[in-house]
């Protein structure tokens, strides 16, 4: 169902809901009323009934001599005549009319009790021979006996039945204006979002044409517009990040597989070739293709951007710190770390957090000189990598983390201009951060923060690898 449809139906049913308590209420309230009039009037009529008689006199005879004394009160009318009809039941049950007819009225046990106690009265409703009457039983405590005084509903009924009639039509022409209203009122506040459904299809059919929702109607159809403006703005950054990625990819990868192509048809006349030079030769392609393998996994890794992993667990962050210090320290046995590693637990993507330490250390290996000293420390899941290298120039500070951006320096150097994009990417990802300076005494100083940490119980050490 849509939603003008629903809106006009809640309108209608609400509309229903309310004109059919108000009739309900009306109508109860009204035949309360006028039952409460007749109840009324049968609790005078069988006062007449009630009044003290002389001893020897039979049941409502007194009553009946005071009645025609006052004059007006026929011996007893029939049954649904307006001036009531009569009728005596005695202790022993004997019933009889009040002017000797046959009974007309129901006799039940609430009778026959009031009969024998003498006192107490009730009101009930019957039909008697088709006509809908109103009777009143009450006892005499001067004979003990009950008194059955009866009067016609049929004006109350009739009067009921056409306020019922009434009440039913108000409540459909109410339940039709209110729909009639409703579709109104729902065409008329959803013009605003028809029109915002409109533009945003049409700025979805021209994504390669960038365009943006005009911000008006309204408060919250200019929020709304803002809100889907700045979807937009991310949905165009992230497209323009993957074509960049994609074209410095693309041009990255020219270079190593031009020089493997070489190389391969260097090698397919190796018998042309010396031993030594043939040796030269593989090595050279495998160290190609190392590279461009490398270089692959970069690419792949920050294809998958800052979203976080949907694999994640516990991760001991200072053993993955120290392992790959030990891998390190193989490759540059000349070189000294430093190590001061508190115990520390996040929660990340194993391989991912292991990459990103792995190129943050390898960057200090990579510019460090024989015989420097490289500082590691792990604090507050916290990690800090000093080296004593030339450090960054001021103006590639800015541009450290930055996708296959190489220093002018480092350019004669293997490598991407990947690895601290990458660092970067994996600190993001679960609400870290990473940042690069020069320390004042030289040397660069990169400082990572995977997200938050969780202590282990273990204690923390520092150790000097050298």
């Amino acid at each position: 169902m849509s939603l003008r449809r629903r809106i006009t139906a809640a309108a209608a049913l609400a509309v229903a809901a309310v004109a059919v308590t108000l009739a309900a209420v009306g109508y109860l309230s009204a035949r309360s009323h006028l039952v409460g009039q007749v109840q009324q009037e049968l609790r005078g009529r069988a006062a007449s009934f009630l009044a003290p008689h002389h001893p020897g006199q039979g049941p409502g005879e007194g009553g009946q001599q005071h009645a025609s004394a006052g004059g007006g009160l026929p011996p007893n009318p029939p049954l649904g005549g307006a001036p009531g009809y009569f009728q005596f039941v005695s202790s022993a049950g004997g019933v009889r009319a009040a002017n000797g007819g046959t009974p007309e009225l129901p006799v039940d046990a609430r009778v026959l009790t009031i009969a024998r106690q003498g006192h107490g009265s009730f009101y009930s409703s019957s039909t008697v021979r088709g006509i809908h009457v109103e009777v009143l039983t009450v006892g005499d405590p001067f004979d003990h006996h009950a008194i059955e005084v009866a009067l016609p509903l049929t004006s109350v009924d009739s009067v009921l039945h056409g306020l019922l009639i009434s009440y039913l039509l108000l409540v459909a022409a109410g339940v039709v204006l209110a729909g009639l209203l409703g579709a109104l009122i729902a065409r008329t506040a959803l013009a605003p979002i028809k029109r915002f459904t409109e533009q945003t299809e049409r700025v979805a059919s021209t994504l390669d044409h960038p365009r943006r929702l005009e911000e008006t109607g309204g408060e919250e159809m200019e929020r709304l517009a803002a809100s889907f403006n700045q979807t937009l703005d991310a949905l165009e950054r992230s497209v323009q990040a993957q074509r960049h990625l994609i074209a410095d990819a693309s041009h990255e990868l020219r270079t190593p597989m031009a020089a493997l192509r070489s190389d391969i048809q260097i090698f397919l006349d190796a018998h042309r070739l010396g031993e030594e030079e043939r040796r030269e030769l593989q090595a050279s392609i495998v160290a190609e293709l190392d590279e461009l393998t490398q270089l692959v996994a970069d690419v792949l890794e920050l294809a998958r951007g800052s979203a976080p992993s949907e694999h994640t667990e516990p991760i001991e962050l200072d053993a993955v710190v120290r392992d790959a210090i030990r891998r390190a320290q193989r490759r540059a046995a000349q070189l000294t770390f430093e190590v001061d590693v508190e115990p520390t637990v996040i929660v990340n993507a194993p391989d991912r957090i292991t990459r990103a330490v792995t190129n943050v250390i390898d960057n200090a290996r990579k510019w460090s000189p024989d015989g420097a000293t490289i500082g590691v420390a792990l604090h507050d899941g916290v990690l800090t990598v000093r080296d004593h290298g030339p450090g960054f120039a001021e103006g590639d500070l800015p541009h450290v983390f930055d996708r296959f951006y190489r220093a002018e320096q480092a350019r004669r150097l293997p490598g991407s201009g990947l690895g601290l994009a990458i660092v970067k990417q994996a600190a993001e990802a679960h609400g870290g951060n990473a940042t690069a300076a020069n320390a004042p005494d030289g040397g660069a100083v990169l400082t990572v923060s995977f997200g938050p940490s969780i202590t282990s119980t273990r204690e923390a050490t520092g150790a000097q690898i050298s």
